[in-house]
């Protein structure tokens, strides 16, 4: 403006100098208004992208420049990258919290308020049989088609949770899902899973076990106090006298097994599981395997019995020698409860391809079939009930036996038919066995043959 108004003077022109002067004012705002304009477009550009930018995003943006245009700039700068780092970091807290969401061994479902799907795990996607993607902005109501669960959510009331069927429930496997609604925010609601079929199983053990135990033990109760009382009121002959004192003896030998087997079980489900440190010869095992069963055949009358006891290569078992001499000794004597007078038990050990070992007890019982197979190691569980109160059972052995094999690692397979006997046989990992170069032998009892019909 200066230089247009000398100009003019110059040319001792005022109206040429006013020309000047207003020209160069014209360029100013025109320039101005340029760099106003490239502000502005600047400026657009920041508020449409600028808080997803980082800052070397920021920093490729190429900004207008300027005398006054510069303290802008850079103000605004600092503002966005302050905005920008602070988006970022609640993004990834929210990143974190949905992350441990996720891992969460529980189901969360997020509800907007019209009940429709949100945001949900994977945990809760395989309880309800959701897809994370496919059913986001879906109706729960539409997705879980139980009756229970419609009335609860209608209701209204979330105080307690409800109980449903999961979407891989079947007859043979059940499964039962806790599902609960939490309001939260503005008319919003978590809705949680949880699988409570070990739980409710559990609980129906429970019940059962503690029925079972009160069955058992009232029963010889029950015949101890109504022979005491025939005891005490009557006067009875010196024979009668001794009958009874045998039948209570008798009750009372079966209350102290089975009071016996449940401390077993207990000290079982509570100690630590056997280590390798203890090693013992498996053919010490099968000895008493013989001893047992002639004793208890003898016992109960059946004399005849054919046993034949069969070591198929010398090894060392390694774990608990009291464990598993009971979980043996436990099958076998149940093959000489079931088998009749004359029956035949063979009982062998051998070893396994695979460096494991296999202790078997065939016998050539009536068999049991096949519907009560994966059954029979549950406790009290019996074929026969009367059949087995006869034989002195008291229902846990077989339980027995399944807790000290868990314990060592080992397995056991069941095989039956009908007329034609059971096996029972006992896998050992390769872990638990330790073969001996020694000539495969085989044991019979001290008194008998190898097959003895004593």
């Amino acid at each position: 403006m200066i230089a247009g108004g000398l100009l003019g003077a110059g040319a001792a022109a005022w109206p040429g100098a006013l020309v000047g002067v207003f020209s160069a004012a014209l360029a100013v705002g025109l320039h101005d208004a340029w760099r106003r304009r490239r502000l502005l477009a600047w400026l657009r550009q920041l508020q449409i992208g600028g808080p997803k930018f980082s800052d070397a995003d920021l920093s490729a943006i190429q900004p207008p420049q300027g005398s006054w245009v510069d303290e802008v700039v850079d103000r605004t700068l600092r503002l966005v990258k302050a905005q920008s780092r602070a988006r970022q970091e609640s993004q990834q807290r929210l990143q974190d919290m949905l992350a441990a969401i996720q891992a969460s061994p529980n189901g969360v479902v997020l509800l907007d308020p019209e009940g429709r799907i949100e945001w949900c795990n994977q945990t809760a996607a395989q309880h309800l049989g959701l897809d994370v993607t496919r059913d986001l902005r879906q109706y729960v109501a539409n997705l879980i088609r139980d009756s229970a669960f419609g009335a609860y959510a209608a209701a209204g009331d979330f105080n307690a949770d409800v109980l449903v069927a999961g979407r891989a429930s079947t007859p043979s496997r059940p499964v039962r899902l806790s599902l609960q609604l939490h309001p939260y925010g503005q008319g919003r609601r978590l809705l949680l899973s949880r699988d409570v079929t070990l739980i409710e199983q559990a609980e129906a053990m429970r019940r059962d076990f503690v029925a079972n135990v009160s069955h058992e033990m009232r029963t010889p109760l029950t015949v101890l106090a109504g022979f005491v009382e025939t005891l005490q009121t009557l006067d009875l002959p010196p024979q009668e006298v001794r009958r009874y004192l045998d039948l209570m003896a008798t009750q009372s030998q079966r209350m102290q097994a089975l009071v016996s087997d449940l401390l077993t079980l207990s000290r079982l489900e509570g100690s630590p599981l056997p280590g390798l440190s203890e090693s013992f010869p498996v053919q010490a095992l099968m000895t008493q395997c013989e001893l047992d069963a002639s004793a208890l055949s003898s016992q109960m009358g059946r004399a005849q019995h054919r046993f034949e006891f069969d070591l198929q290569g010398a090894a060392d078992l390694i774990g608990v020698a009291s464990e598993l001499q009971s979980a043996f000794s436990n099958l076998v004597s149940n093959a000489v409860r079931y088998t009749p007078a004359a029956g035949q038990i063979q009982v062998t050990w051998r070893l396994l391809p695979d460096g494991g070992g296999e202790f078997a007890v065939q016998d050539s019982g009536p068999g049991i079939a096949a519907e009560h197979l994966p059954r029979l190691t549950e406790r009290f569980y019996r074929v026969d009930r009367s059949r087995s109160r006869d034989s002195g059972g008291t229902g846990l052995g077989l339980a027995i036996v399944k807790h000290v094999l868990q314990r060592h690692g080992a397995s056991l397979k069941i095989d039956s038919v009908i007329g034609q006997g059971s096996r029972f046989a006992v896998v050992l990992p390769a872990a638990r066995v330790r073969p001996l170069n020694v000539l495969p032998v085989s044991s019979q009892p001290a008194e008998a043959p190898a097959m003895m019909t004593s």
